[in-house]
């Protein structure tokens, strides 16, 4: 039992998939198999069961992800330790677009200046897909709004964020009440939501939906009078150079969690960050 089966191991264990883990580490399927093979011949037990989607942990299967990461992560901060400078710790953190916008820069920015020893990368998707990357294993933790897995994970740090409301200075929207809603084109995307409710609530007749990808196109797009939509206060306080936008803060917050998955070893670098975040 070697190190690179421990993480051929890992990869298909969090992935629960041996293909999916074969196309993530670039190997051939059939390598893969033989290596889950020669481990489970050397332990004598098996380590997965088939299911139609894809592969299932068996008890001995758990048992040895446990160690495995432990073993990783001793690895990792054994060479670190050793030499920091070629070894460097690293935290891989997740975000939606709107919410990795201003909060994030700003939290790193304070964190970083304690901890320069550490590179973090910044992943941003939707929430679902978020999710799968911080169950699998490809993230460290990820700030999320709205509800989540809590049998898989489990939140550490949470903040609230203010909302504002933007629309062309121009725009007539009081008086006709019939508007169009420019929103980001993932479904679960809170400000999205927050937008649909606000039309509602507020009688829009018939609204139109404008969907855009990014945060800058929804930005311009209401710069350019095409409709309305609702994003982060901070987000709008760094764009108020805008002259074309007009900015009413709202009374709803919006929660964010920075959330990580259980049963999870836990690395010096994700440690401290979580640290970092308790103490602020």
């Amino acid at each position: 039992m070697d190190n690179h089966e421990l993480w051929v191991f890992k990869h298909v264990a969090e992935l629960q998939s041996v293909s999916k883990a074969a196309e993530k580490l670039g190997y051939v399927q059939s390598n893969i198999s033989q290596r889950i093979k020669s481990l489970e011949d050397e332990l004598g037990v098996r380590l997965f069961t088939r299911n139609n989607r894809g592969v299932a942990l068996t008890e001995e299967g758990n048992v040895l992800l446990q160690y495995t990461n432990q073993i990783i992560l001793l690895m990792d901060e054994a060479k670190s330790a050793v030499n920091p400078k070629k070894w460097r710790q690293s935290l891989v953190i997740g975000a939606s677009q709107t919410i990795s916008a201003v909060k994030i820069p700003q939290l790193l920015s304070f964190f970083l200046k304690e901890h320069q020893n550490i590179d973090v990368k910044v992943r941003t998707n939707n929430r679902q897909k978020l999710q799968e990357m911080l169950s699998s294993g490809e993230l460290d933790g990820i700030f999320i709004n709205g509800i989540y897995n809590d049998s898989q994970f489990y939140s550490i740090y949470s903040y609230y964020e203010k909302v504002v409301l933007l629309s062309p200075k121009h725009s007539q929207f009081e008086k006709t009440r019939c508007t169009t809603l420019i929103v980001n084109s993932d479904t679960n995307c809170i400000y999205r939501n927050k937008m649909i409710d606000f039309s509602q609530e507020n009688n829009i007749s018939d609204p139109t939906m404008l969907e855009f990808d990014s945060l800058e196109s929804i930005l311009q797009a209401v710069a350019d009078g095409l409709g309305i939509s609702i994003i982060p206060a901070d987000v709008a306080a760094k764009r108020k150079e805008i002259q074309a936008i007009q900015y009413k803060e709202m009374s709803e917050r919006v929660k964010i969690d920075f959330i990580i998955k259980r049963r999870k070893q836990q690395s010096q670098s994700l440690k401290k960050f979580i640290d970092f975040l308790k103490e602020i």
